[in-house]
């Protein structure tokens, strides 16, 4: 059975390590949990594949920019004809505080020019993990603010959580959602009761 998890994110060293590439860095942290060393150009993308165990789970990184995204999942899922619910999005979530997250099927893009994307070119009955970066105090700043680097004190938390969702990601593949997301918050928990 396959299973498509694509990072949101924008090409190119300039973007590295920018809030908008959060899910760029989720598919890289679980390339490196899974002892992936290469990705591979294809699908208008950065696209690899492996086993884990009932799954043939494929890693994308769509290389178009964020606006085209959509695109490159296109592309990939009718290659291997794996229907929306079995398409997994990791993404940037302006309404939601560093480092939170949450699981969604559906609905609208909020915003997301990169969700919009997807939507336009698959539909949405698709899963977003929201991985929360926060937001500036004013809509006017949203578009600077999503390109810069995350902060010393927001790299620490998003590291936790791109940690997280590699080290859980069976939990997010047999659609165990709210253990995911206990858990998540559980650890979220801890560590803050442990400062």
């Amino acid at each position: 059975m396959y299973k498509l998890i694509a990072g949101l994110g924008n090409p190119g060293e300039r973007y590295k390590n920018t809030r908008h590439n959060l899910g760029f860095m989720a598919v890289d942290e679980i390339a490196l949990k899974l002892n992936v060393m290469h990705f591979v150009n294809k699908f208008h993308a950065e696209f690899t594949s492996l086993q884990v165990g009932n799954y043939k789970i494929l890693l994308l990184k769509p290389q178009t920019f964020m606006n085209n995204s959509g695109i490159a999942i296109r592309e990939c899922a009718a290659f291997y004809k794996i229907p929306p619910q079995d398409i997994f999005v990791i993404h940037d979530e302006l309404d939601l505080e560093t480092g939170k997250i949450k699981i969604k099927n559906g609905g609208g893009s909020g915003g997301h020019n990169g969700l919009k994307s997807i939507d336009q070119n698959i539909g949405n009955n698709y899963y977003r993990l929201r991985f929360g970066i926060g937001k500036p105090e004013h809509k006017s700043q949203v578009s600077d603010y999503v390109l810069h680097n995350f902060n010393s004190n927001e790299i620490k938390i998003v590291t936790q959580g791109l940690k997280f969702i590699s080290n859980n990601l069976g939990l997010l593949l047999n659609s165990n959602y709210d253990n995911f997301l206990n858990n998540y918050a559980n650890e979220l928990k801890k560590n803050t009761e442990q400062k």
